[in-house]
C-alpha cells in the first residue's frame, strides 16, 4: 500500500527551475562566460555542477575547475544572466494550474531562492507572480544571509507563516535544495524533469517530473 501524506499547511517553493524555466538561461550564460575565462564546459556539465548553488560558491567551484575569473566575476555574471533573463523565461508547464490548485484549498504558498530579489523580480515579474509573492511570501538569500543548503530559509518561511517545518512541503529542482528541506525536517518533492532525480533522490526527495503529479502526492484528489 503506498504511503500516505497529510496534506501540507504551507508549501515552499524553489524559484529558478520550479517556478520559472530559467535554468537553462542562466547556465548557457554561464558557460558562454566562463568560455571566456578558460573554462570549457558543456550545458548539462555546467547544470550538474552548478545548479542549486550560490554565486560565490559558483565562483569557488569554477576556478577550482580552472577558470581564471577577476575579482569583480559575480557583479559581471550577473549583469550578463540578467540580461538573459530580461530577454524572455517562460513559466514552468503546470505551475500556474498547481498554483490555483492549492489556492482552492487555501493552502498558503510562497517562495525560497537562493537568487536575489533582483532576479526574482526579473523572472518572476515577465510572468505575472511577482506581485503574487512579494514582500510577504519571498525568501530570497541575499535578504536573509543564509542559502541552501543550510534550513534557515526554509525555516524563515515556516516561521513567517506560523507553520511547524513538519507541515510544509518544499518543492526543489537542485540536490542543494532537498538537502536543505531535510536539514529543516520538512517534506520535499524533487522535480526532475531533466534526469536529475537520483541527486534528488540521494537527499531524500520524493522525485517527479510533472507538476501535474503534485495534486494526488498531497491528497489532494
Amino acid at each position: 500500500m503506498p504511503k500516505t501524506f497529510p496534506t501540507p499547511q504551507l508549501v515552499i517553493f524553489d524559484c529558478d527551475g520550479v517556478l520559472v524555466d530559467s535554468e537553462t538561461v542562466s547556465n548557457q550564460a554561464m558557460v558562454d562566460n566562463l568560455a571566456r575565462h578558460g573554462l570549457s564546459l558543456t550545458l548539462p556539465e555546467a547544470m550538474g555542477h552548478f545548479v542549486g548553488g550560490t554565486m560565490m560558491g559558483v565562483m569557488d567551484n569554477a576556478r577550482k575547475l580552472g577558470a581564471d575569473l577577476p575579482q569583480d566575476w559575480v557583479e559581471e555574471i550577473y549583469a550578463e544572466t540578467y540580461a538573459r533573463l530580461r530577454a524572455g523565461v517562460g513559466l514552468v508547464p503546470g505551475i500556474l494550474d498547481l498554483l490555483a490548485r492549492l489556492d482552492q484549498h487555501s493552502i498558503p504558498t510562497c517562495v525560497a531562492s537562493n537568487g536575489s530579489e533582483e532576479k526574482m523580480r526579473i523572472t518572476l515579474g515577465q510572468n505575472g507572480l511577482w506581485e503574487r509573492f512579494h514582500p510577504q511570501a519571498m525568501f530570497s538569500a541575499h535578504a536573509l544571509g543564509v542559502a541552501k543548503p543550510e534550513p534557515g530559509l526554509f525555516l524563515a518561511a515556516a516561521s513567517h507563516f506560523g507553520v511547524e517545518a513538519r507541515s510544509c512541503l518544499v518543492i526543489e529542482d537542485s540536490a542543494t535544495g532537498a538537502q536543505a528541506a531535510a536539514r529543516a525536517g520538512m517534506r520535499c518533492l524533487g522535480f526532475a524533469p531533466h534526469g536529475q532525480g537520483a541527486a534528488l533522490a540521494d537527499q531524500g526527495a520524493e522525485v517527479f517530473t510533472g507538476m501535474q503529479e503534485v495534486p494526488a502526492l498531497i491528497g489532494l484528489t
